[in-house]
C-alpha cells in the first residue's frame, strides 16, 4: 500500500501525516528532525525507520511538526510539538492499534523523550540520533520503554561516547547500536538502521 495523505487535530492545529496501514494491531509513530534546519517527515532517515515497522506488518504514521509544510502552527520549541506527538498516537490509538512504538530521529527523538512517560499507549520507544551535544537531555532519567538508541560513529551532534554515559541512566537494559562511518544524516548507511530496527522487532515482537 502506499502512504496515505491525512491531517488530524493537535490541539486546535490541523497536522499533516502520511499514513500507512498494516495487517497487525500494531502502529507506529515517526517523528522528524529540527524544523528549524529543514527537518520534515521526508527525511531519509525518518523514510528508513517507517520501511523497518512497514515490512513487519505495522501502521506507520508520520508526521509534520506545527509549523512544517501544511501543519498548521509556528514552531514552539518542543513544546507543542509534545501535542502534537500525543495526538498522532491518539490518532493510531483510535483506529484500534493497541500496541504502538514511539520512533523519533534527531529532534524527533528529543520532543519524544520528553513526553513517552505520560504515553501510556505506547509501549516501546527507539531512538535514533538523540542530539545529546546540541539539546540538553538532562531531563530524561530511567524509562523502560526505552529499547534502542542509534548513533553513527561519525555523529558529532549525537556523539556515541556522550551517549554511551547515557544510557545506564535512560534504560540500562537498551540496545545501543553504533553505524560505523555514519554522521548524522546517514547518507549510504540508513539499510543499517531498518536492520537494526527490524532485528528488535524480531526479538521483542
Amino acid at each position: 500500500m502506499k502512504d496515505e495523505r491525512i491531517f488530524f487535530k493537535s490541539q486546535d492545529l490541523k497536522i499533516e501525516g502520511l499514513i500507512n496501514e498494516g495487517q497487525s494491531e500494531n502502529g507506529v509513530v515517526v517523528t522528524h528532525p529540527h524544523p528549524l534546519y529543514g527537518g520534515e517527515m521526508h527525511s531519509n532517515v525518518v523514510e528508513s525507520v517507517v520501511r523497518a515497522y512497514g515490512e513487519k506488518g505495522y501502521t506507520t504514521l508520520r508526521f509534520n511538526f506545527r509549523g512544517v509544510g501544511k501543519s498548521e502552527g509556528r514552531y514552539d520549541n518542543g513544546s507543542g510539538e509534545q501535542e502534537d506527538v500525543r495526538a498522532a498516537v491518539a490518532f493510531l490509538n483510535e483506529l484500534g492499534k493497541m500496541s504502538i512504538d514511539l520512533a523519533g530521529y534527531s529532534f524527533g527523538a528529543w520532543v519524544n523523550a520528553q513526553c513517552i512517560e505520560r504515553l501510556t499507549d505506547v509501549k516501546r520507544m527507539v531512538m535514533v540520533s538523540p542530539p545529546v551535544n546540541f539539546i540538553d537531555f538532562s531531563f530524561l532519567k530511567y524509562c523502560a520503554k526505552i529499547r534502542l538508541v542509534i548513533s553513527g560513529s561519525e555523529d558529532d551532534i549525537a556523539p556515541p561516547s556522550m551517549i554511551k554515559d547515557m544510557i545506564p541512566v535512560w534504560n540500562p537494559k537498551a540496545e545501543f547500536n553504533i553505524i560505523n562511518g555514519a554522521d548524522h544524516f546517514y547518507l549510504g548507511k540508513t539499510s543499517e538502521i531498518e536492520r537494526m530496527i527490524g532485528d528488535l522487532i524480531d526479538l521483542e515482537g
